[in-house]
């Protein structure tokens, strides 16, 4: 009996909320909780709470908070339905005859959340990409599924603290971003402030203490401040309303958080909102006429003014923003706006319902239509797009111009190549720059409010992975993603026809078993990957014969490595008559198709080994060069011996000479003459740096051979003060 006059009472309080807007259609409401509590019954939750009063208050939510259609206030009531026992089955089975199939719809596409485990949300989940795929359909499931998760959140008081953390988690990443970008600003402050109870419990209550200590201090603040504002707009006969606004806990947390300030520090605790009883036609003056009564009396911030009046937020949300210096050398942000601008941005987009005669935004369709564009790109990972879809639907709003005029909105920090992406994919992937303001900018511009944008393009140009970088738009991000994958796909195709080429020229068999044995041994994840490298070079073709067929790539002839990495004609000009396959370098290195390498720069005398390189011909190094361990390791198979020519002509090689050691005067006239005196070294450069009575010196010479450099470095040894003499690479 107390069950059913806590029902009556609950459905009374319900429908009187209800019968205050003339849309609604109260008999149909009343039938649909009748309904719902002859299924339901007696049926609890886990807490013990009955189901039906949850849905109630859900209903309830909907009908005040968000205030839309009789449908949805139907669907929240009747959502929890499928909690009951089999036995109601027959009474759910009527429910699209009793009452239609758009209820239906709506609490199917309820259904479908609610069976999605979303209970690693915020880390990897492919859950949360079926979560929002559905949540991107029907406006009104949205809104309904954000109610029922605030009702949630207020009643998680004594449940385990595993599923507190669950929900806040959730709400936090989800739900409280939707329903700022939604526009409902009271539920996602709710859903802030109630995740933060959970997530950061010591942190809320701290702040919490602390506002309830200032309560008496900011009212008597507010006082001061309004009094010679309320007095001046009723003096000019403007009908008025203001009330202080609190910063919400969660929002207090996050200044603290990210400015690093104590709560004392936070300046901007509370806000004055002005709200105005406007005519539809008079609003924007009378708005600006509030603004001018404002400032008149406090000084403004202009760089804190915000003008969401002349342009709107997509989302729909309408008012003047200043922070003006108040009593005390306090700043203080003033919000202006009149009540039908408080409606839409205390209820959101719902309110298009009431204002537009049911019709909602056409660019909160786009907004969904670009989520679920992102959500259907199976490049897309669920933790990556998560984040960017937490990111993207708090930012900043700016607003740009097409060259014909045409108003575009993007995230604050939006580039020149969001802005082209905004417009088509094409127009993105073949930017290379634009002009903003007639003036031309690269693609990594940063747009500003009031910019007028025009876009240059390159039948050449192509998406690149550093793209991803600077731009900040879901749509942009995706595209490239997709665009770059496309590239690798076609960069692959054509590496699997050189991996099939070669081994038919090397009669290999082409297998699973053989690539699986590549991929094993080059620890590659999958095919594409190792014909991608092969395509642009990363992997030569060759190391892959040498992997299956297990040769030790000393053992493969020299001429057939080159025959495979070199023109035909470069290899007939090359000397091998060392026995054994050396490759023999004279000492005169003219008109021939190697080079010396400077990183070692290897001199006649040294012992040597040549390095095939794909562009520059073969190099000569020493075997003790400093990058030959990393080279033998990574590509063995381009190394081929090679030795000297004896020859009686002379030639220069390049050297380089360590020293150390005392400093004293005449040190430098010391070596040069020791230089100038041995006929056969030319000097190309030297350099001396003395410290502290101490030098080091660098000596840059040409030699015949290593013979003659030895015999150099044994003289320099000899001079007065030198300490250390050593060749350099």
């Amino acid at each position: 009996m107390e069950l059913e006059s806590k029902f009556e009472a609950s459905l009374k309080d319900l429908t009187a909320i209800c019968s205050q807007s003339s849309q609604m259609d109260l008999k149909r409401i009343e039938e649909a909780c009748r309904v719902a509590y002859e299924i339901l019954g007696d049926t609890r939750w886990e807490s013990g709470e009955p189901i039906i009063f949850h849905s109630i208050e859900v209903a309830r939510l909907v009908a005040s908070d968000i205030g839309i259609s009789t449908d949805s206030v139907v669907a929240a009531l009747l959502h929890n339905i499928f909690e009951s026992s089999i036995e109601k089955d027959n009474l759910i089975e009527q429910l699209p005859n009793r009452f239609g199939d758009g209820v239906f719809a709506l609490l199917d596409g309820l259904f479908k959340i609610n069976s999605i485990d979303t209970v690693t949300i915020s880390v990897h989940s492919e859950n949360f990409r079926r979560l929002l795929l559905t949540l991107s359909g029907d406006l009104r499931v949205v809104l309904i599924k954000i109610a029922d998760r605030l009702v949630d959140m207020r009643h998680l008081e004594g449940l385990p603290s595993e599923l507190q953390n669950k929900y806040a988690t959730e709400s936090s990443y989800l739900y409280a971003p939707l329903a700022h970008r939604l526009g409902l600003y009271n539920i996602k402050t709710e859903l802030e402030d109630l995740s933060l109870k959970y997530l950061r419990p010591d942190d809320y209550r701290k702040i919490v203490r602390k506002l309830e200590e200032t309560t008496e201090e900011r009212r008597n603040f507010v006082s001061e401040f309004v009094k010679p504002i309320e007095a001046k707009l009723k003096s000019r006969s403007i009908r008025f309303e203001m009330k202080a606004r609190t910063k919400s806990i969660y929002s207090i947390w996050n200044k603290m958080k990210k400015t690093k300030v104590s709560f004392e520090e936070v300046y901007d605790l509370f806000a004055i909102r002005v709200i105005l009883e406007s005519k539809l036609e008079d609003e924007k003056s009378d708005c600006w006429q509030a603004y001018s009564i404002v400032t008149e009396e406090y000084q403004t911030n202009t760089e804190r003014m915000r003008d969401w009046i002349s342009i709107p937020k997509s989302n729909g949300y309408e008012s003047l923003h200043t922070t003006v210096m108040g009593p005390q050398g306090k700043w203080v942000e003033v919000q202006i706006r009149t009540r039908r601008m408080d409606d839409i941005a205390e209820k959101g987009m719902a309110a298009h319902w009431k204002y537009k005669g049911g019709k909602g935004s056409g660019e909160l369709d786009q907004w969904l239509a670009n989520i679920r564009e992102a959500l259907e790109n199976p490049e897309s990972k669920s933790d990556e797009l998560l984040q960017e879809f937490k990111t993207n639907i708090y930012e900043d709003e700016i607003f740009v111009f097409t060259p014909k005029g045409d108003l575009k909105k993007l995230p604050a920090g939006s580039t020149i190549l969001d802005f082209a992406y905004d417009i088509h994919s094409d127009l993105g992937d073949r930017c290379v720059g634009g002009k903003v303001n007639q003036r031309k900018v690269t693609i990594k511009h940063k747009l500003k409010n009031g910019d007028q944008v025009s876009i240059e393009t390159s039948n050449n140009q192509k998406p690149k992975l550093d793209w991803l970088d600077f731009v900040v738009t879901t749509k942009a991000k995706t595209r490239i993603k997709s665009s770059l994958n496309e590239e690798r796909k076609k960069e692959a195709a054509n590496g699997k026809e050189i991996v099939k080429r070669k081994f038919k020229n090397w009669k290999i068999d082409y297998t699973d078993d053989v690539i699986r044995t590549l991929l094993s041994s080059l620890k590659l994840k999958t095919s594409q990957d190792l014909y991608y490298k092969v395509s642009v070079g990363e992997i030569e073709a060759l190391h892959l014969k040498n992997i299956i067929r297990g040769h030790e790539d000393e053992e493969t002839k020299a001429k057939d490595v080159l025959g495979e990495l070199m023109p035909k004609k470069v290899v007939e000009n090359l000397s091998f008559d060392g026995g054994d396959e050396f490759l023999v370098i004279d000492k005169d290195l003219k008109n021939i198709n190697y080079k010396l390498a400077q990183c070692c720069n290897p001199i006649f005398g040294d012992p040597i080994f040549g390095f095939i390189t794909i562009r520059e011909g073969i190099k000569i190094h020493r075997t003790t060069c400093p990058n030959a361990k990393q080279m033998r390791e990574r590509y063995p198979y381009r190394f081929i011996k090679a030795m000297w020519r004896n020859s009686k002509q002379n030639s220069s090689f390049q050297a380089t000479i360590h020293m150390a050691g005392n400093d004293r005067m005449g040190i430098v006239g010391d070596i040069s003459y020791i230089i100038a005196k041995d006929v056969g070294v030319q000097m190309r450069s030297i350099n001396i740096d003395s410290k502290n009575g101490e030098f080091e010196g660098t000596l840059r010479v040409f030699v015949n051979n290593i013979e003659h450099l030895e015999f150099l470095m044994h003289k320099l040894k000899n001079i007065k003060g030198i300490q250390h003499v050593s060749r350099g690479d």
